[in-house]
């Protein structure tokens, strides 16, 4: 993998580096990060050569998008492409008891609701823009439509509750800031395929935000909705190529899989995939961050970075030279299925 090689998001374009900057992580998602950490380690993902920076309204209600206004709005602005996202708007709360619960640690003090109304979308990124401070946006996508309604026919295979104003009204107030040239590309972003491939057949978009669902340990995107978004020529970006931390994890007990303690299932996958990694001296970080590229669909891979030097590990994983033969091995030992591409990588 060349990280720093780019490539075009659909017929727009906007060309991103293949391996960019997930936004989430200084947000303060699960761990407090402070503004000088976040700073740097975004002036060093710039120093590095990254010029492909994600975030959203949700990430620390507000905090991870006014992080990048503070480390971005000195840049040329034809020197990055910022993706941000639209479905959440954050409401000021009066005290701090009165916020939502929040995954994110000691956030601004907002509380994000759900609206996918064409006002909604309008709003959200009026005000992203002012947390930026940037008077554009490349890539807006719509953030999570995919909350299912337990009590409707179907359960979690229902239609998700969303969908119908994601699909009717924010798509449509992209689509129009599009050919307006307000923004380059839309898309949408969410942790499941299914929603994803609804999405693929019902608009035209230009790229889909995929985490954690077509990685080392979970390739449930591979035979639906990666072939069509080959097909429709829709950008797939990787969010989560550590799976939440596994991949990146000693593989004790406890290690994270999709933010609960990993299974002795998924443990035991991950620790058979490590063991022929040590085998070729590859760390399996190296081996999580390369895989998804492979795909022709994939066009980045955005791992969270906390610091500094979590930016540089992640730029040595990604330029780390793996034998063509490890991933035989893999594939041959059944880790990975047999359809599934793999880098071309040193013999």
């Amino acid at each position: 993998m060349v990280p720093l090689d780019t490539t075009e998001i659909g017929h727009t374009n906007v060309r991103v580096t293949r391996l960019g900057f997930g936004g989430a992580p200084i947000g303060g998602d699960r761990a407090e990060v402070t503004e000088e950490d976040a700073i740097s380690a975004i002036e060093h993902a710039l120093e590095l050569g990254i010029t492909f920076f994600d975030t959203a309204p949700l990430y620390g209600h507000g905090k991870s998008e006014r992080f990048y206004g503070l480390s971005l709005a000195q840049i040329p602005r034809e020197n990055f492409v910022l993706s941000t996202k639209v479905g959440r708007v954050l409401n000021p709360v009066n005290s701090l008891s009165d916020m939502a619960t929040s995954s994110f640690i000691n956030p601004d003090p907002f509380t994000p609701v759900y609206d996918y109304s064409r006002d909604g979308v309008m709003r959200s990124l009026e005000e992203s823009l002012k947390r930026l401070k940037l008077d554009r946006i490349d890539i807006a996508m719509i953030h999570d439509p995919d909350e299912f309604d337990s009590a409707r026919p179907g359960g979690n295979f229902g239609e998700p509750v969303h969908y119908s104003t994601a699909i009717n009204e924010a798509f449509p107030a992209l689509a129009d800031l599009r050919s307006d040239g307000v923004i380059k590309a839309i898309g949408v972003g969410m942790n499941q395929w299914q929603a994803l491939t609804r999405f693929a057949k019902d608009a035209d978009f230009d790229c889909f935000l995929l985490a954690g669902r077509y990685t080392l340990l979970d390739q449930s995107a591979l035979n639906k909705l990666l072939p069509l978004c080959t097909e429709k020529q829709i950008s797939v970006v990787l969010g989560g190529p550590y799976n939440s931390g596994i991949l990146a994890s000693d593989l004790s007990l406890g290690a994270q899989y999709f933010y609960t303690n990993a299974s002795q299932e998924v443990l035991k996958r991950a620790r058979e995939i490590n063991t022929i990694c040590e085998r070729y001296d590859v760390p399996i970080k190296a081996a999580a961050l390369q895989f998804g590229l492979a795909h022709p669909a994939v066009a980045a891979t955005i791992p969270g970075s906390r610091n500094q030097s979590e930016v540089r590990d992640n730029f040595v994983m990604a330029n780390f030279q793996i034998p063509n033969g490890m991933w035989q091995e893999i594939r041959h030992e059944g880790l990975i299925p047999s359809d599934a591409p793999t880098p071309n990588t040193v013999s």
